[in-house]
C-alpha cells in the first residue's frame, strides 16, 4: 500500500503530509520498505505467473 491514501489515525492528517511524530514514522517506515511493497496481492501473484510462464516458454525452446 502506499502512503499517499493513507490518513493517519493520530492527527487525521494524509501521512504522506507528515504532520505528527506518527506520520512521519510511519512515512519513513513505507518508504524503506522493498520496491514490492506498493503491489497488491493480486499484482504480485500476476507477476509470478508471468514469470513462470516465461520461464517456461524459454525452457521449451531450448529443447
Amino acid at each position: 500500500m502506499t502512503y499517499d491514501r493513507l490518513v493517519c489515525a493520530n492527527c487525521a492528517a494524509p501521512v504522506n503530509e507528515g504532520r505528527c511524530h506518527v506520520c512521519r514514522a510511519n512515512r519513513e517506515r513505507l518508504q524503506q520498505e522493498g520496491p514490492f511493497a506498493g503491489l497488491s496481492p493480486a499484482a504480485l501473484v500476476a507477476l509470478l505467473v508471468v514469470l513462470v510462464a516465461a520461464m517456461a516458454l524459454l525452457a521449451h525452446q531450448t529443447v
